[in-house]
């Protein structure tokens, strides 16, 4: 994104969040591309046989950060940051309707001979790192905003910094923290 592009991505967000119309209109084309890239490294992540495409992914997170009365914006990082956490929250709900069907929500029984074999994959892994974000941010609200920055939103350090008022090395020793605590919760998981 050049300067002339981030410039006007901030503009835009200032004047999205004051409660103009257009804003959010005109926000779109300049961030569809770094939106989809957040998208694709989402997805990317997921286990195969993903049905949700990156498309589909930005189209729903825009209209879920443009669709609130007060957005309440502070820049891009703070923007991106909530695209971020929308995708997640996206793709929980993906991943708890599959383990709905996958439990029988809404199927019949059919003999057993005239079952087709069906793949499902794992929806348990989008729904355990789901959990154990949910717990840190419980215990320690910055902690989980620092992951919604790092890890979701793909913001790089001193961005993460900038968008929480902290220094770069408060971000990288909590961010060492987090990376170990999370493997930590996500080992000691039932069915790690």
């Amino acid at each position: 994104m050049s300067a002339d592009t981030h410039e006007s991505v901030t503009r835009l967000l200032r004047a999205a969040a004051d409660g103009e119309p257009e804003a959010a209109k005109d926000l779109l084309p300049l961030v569809y591309e770094e939106l989809r890239t957040l998208a694709r490294a989402r997805l990317r992540r997921q286990a195969p046989g993903q049905t949700l495409q990156p498309t589909a992914l930005v189209h729903e997170a825009y209209l879920r950060l443009v669709g609130n009365d007060d957005p309440g914006w502070d820049g891009r990082g703070h923007f991106f940051a909530a695209a971020a956490r929308s995708m997640r929250d996206i793709l929980v709900e993906h991943a708890r309707r599959k383990m709905a069907q996958k439990r029988g929500g809404g199927r019949r029984r059919i003999a057993a001979d005239q079952a087709e074999p069906v793949f499902e994959p794992p929806s348990e892994d989008v729904l355990a790192v789901d959990e154990a974000v949910r717990q840190l941010e419980r215990d320690d609200p910055r902690k989980g905003q620092i992951v919604n920055l790092r890890y979701f939103a793909r913001l790089t350090t001193a961005e993460t910094a900038s968008a929480l008022g902290v220094s770069v090395g408060t971000v990288e020793r909590e961010w060492r923290y987090i990376r170990a605590w999370l493997q930590r919760e996500l080992a000691e998981r039932p069915g790690s």
